[in-house]
C-alpha cells in the first residue's frame, strides 16, 4: 500500500480509477431470483500508475475463483474447489495463461483505439470486457455481454435481435463491424449453452460452498439526531437478500435506500436499507425492518424498539469491518480482483476471437 502513494498526482488518477471500478462494483449482473451465475471480466488501465495495465477474473455466484494481470502473466486459482478441475484437465491452467496472454496484449491495442475514438490523448482511463450467464431455479437461463469505456457502456449484445447496441457515436464503428461478422451466433450458442454448461460443471466443483446456507445476523441503528434508521443485516450466504421496511404492518416504499449487496473477508456477504423518518412520524408509527434469506425458516422482524442509538460519527464495528473490506475490495478491483472477466476461462471453445486490428471493434470494446 505505502508504494502507491508517490505523489498527489498519482493518487488523483488512481481515485479516478477507483471511480470508475466502484461505478462497476455497484452494478453486477445479477438478478435477486439467481441461483447460480458466472461472470468474467478483462479490463484494461493506461499505464503510468502502480497497477497492472491488464486484469482477469472469474467468479461464481459472486466468488472468484481465478485470476491473471499483465505482472504475473500467470492464470491463478482463487479458490481451494476449482483446484479439482486439475484432475480432468491438467493443461487448463496453461491453456487460460495463454489465451490471457493474448488478449492483453489486444486489450493495449483496444485502449489506443478507444482513446482515439474519444479525442483523449492522456489520464487515466480503463476499457473492460465483461460477460457471463445465469441460471435461475426454475430452469431459466440467460446470458450477457456487454463492453464499457471508463465505466460507461460503450456496446452490448442484443442476444434476440442478434446485433450490437451502440449507446455512443464512438461505438457505431464496432457495431458496424460486428453486426457483419459470424461471430454473434458464436456468442450466442456460447452464452446460452456453453456457458450455462461451465457454469454447471463449475458448481459441481465447489457445491459444499457454493450451496452453504448461512443466516444473516442483523441490527437495526440509528446516528443520535439523524432523521436516518439502517437495518444492517451481514455474514449471510447465499448472495440474494432481501430486507424490506414495514409501517403500521404495510410495506414502505418511499424514503428507502436499499444499497448494493457487499462481499465480507471470509465470503459471506453484507447488506444494508436505510429508511428516511422524522422523529414525530417514528413515535406515531410502528416500523419493522424484514428481512428474508433463503437460509432461514422465518423471517428475521426487527421492531423499532431494537433500535441502537450511536453518538455522533459511531458505528457498529461490524460495519466498520464491512466498509474496510468493501475499500480493500474496490483497490483488488484495481488490480483486476474484483470485477468480472473475459474468456471462456480456459473451457471448451473459446468465445469469438478479437479481429486483429487494435481496435474497440475487436470483439472487446
Amino acid at each position: 500500500m505505502r508504494d502507491w502513494i508517490r505523489s498527489d498526482g498519482e493518487m488523483a488518477r488512481c481515485s479516478e480509477v477507483l471511480k470508475v471500478l466502484i461505478f462497476l462494483t455497484c452494478s453486477l449482473h445479477l438478478s435477486s431470483s439467481v441461483t447460480h451465475s458466472l461472470q468474467y471480466v478483462y479490463t484494461g488501465v493506461t499505464p503510468g500508475i502502480n497497477f497492472p495495465e491488464f486484469t482477469a477474473l472469474g467468479q461464481v455466484d459472486g466468488q472468484q475463483f481465478d485470476y491473471y494481470d499483465s505482472k504475473i502473466r500467470r492464470e491463478t486459482p482463487k479458490t481451494e474447489w476449482i483446484q479439482k478441475i486439475n484432475a480432468d484437465d491438467p493443461d487448463y491452467w496453461n491453456r487460460e495463461t495463454q489465451n490471457l496472454q493474448g488478449w492483453q496484449e489486444m486489450f493495449k491495442a483496444n485502449m489506443a483505439t478507444a482513446m482515439q475514438r474519444f479525442n483523449q490523448t492522456a489520464g487515466v482511463h480503463t476499457v473492460q470486457f465483461m460477460y457471463g450467464c445465469e441460471r435461475d431455479d426454475d430452469g431459466t437461463t440467460r446470458g450477457y455481454r456487454q463492453d464499457s469505456y471508463d465505466g460507461e457502456d460503450f456496446i452490448s449484445l442484443d442476444l434476440e435481435s442478434l446485433t450490437w447496441i451502440a449507446p455512443t457515436p464512438q461505438a457505431l464503428i464496432t457495431k458496424n463491424k460486428w453486426d457483419n461478422t459470424g461471430n454473434n451466433n458464436h456468442w450466442k450458442n456460447y452464452l446460452e449453452k456453453e456457458c450455462i454448461e461451465w457454469l454447471q460443471k463449475y458448481v459441481g466443483y465447489g457445491r459444499d460452498t457454493l450451496e452453504r446456507k448461512v443466516p444473516p445476523t442483523a441490527l437495526v441503528f440509528q446516528k443520535h439526531s439523524s432523521p436516518e434508521v439502517v437495518c444492517h443485516a451481514t455474514g449471510f450466504f447465499p448472495k440474494t437478500v432481501m430486507i424490506t421496511w414495514q409501517k403500521d404492518g404495510e410495506d414502505v416504499y418511499e424514503d428507502v435506500d436499499l444499497g448494493e449487496t457487499l462481499p465480507n473477508q471470509d465470503g459471506s456477504f453484507q447488506k444494508r436499507s436505510i429508511l428516511t423518518v422524522s422523529a414525530e412520524d417514528l413515535q406515531k408509527h410502528t416500523y419493522t425492518c424484514v428481512i428474508q434469506h433463503s437460509s432461514l425458516e422465518k423471517e428475521i422482524v426487527l421492531p423499532e424498539e431494537d433500535i441502537r442509538i450511536l453518538n455522533p460519527g459511531g458505528a457498529p464495528i461490524g460495519i466498520i469491518v464491512g466498509a474496510v473490506v468493501v475499500l480493500l475490495v474496490l483497490v483488488a478491483v484495481v488490480a483486476g480482483i474484483v470485477v468480472w472477466k473475459k474468456k471462456n476461462s480456459g473451457f471448451k471453445p473459446v468465445p469469438p476471437k478479437p479481429d486483429s486490428e487494435g481496435d474497440s471493434s475487436s470483439n472487446n470494446s
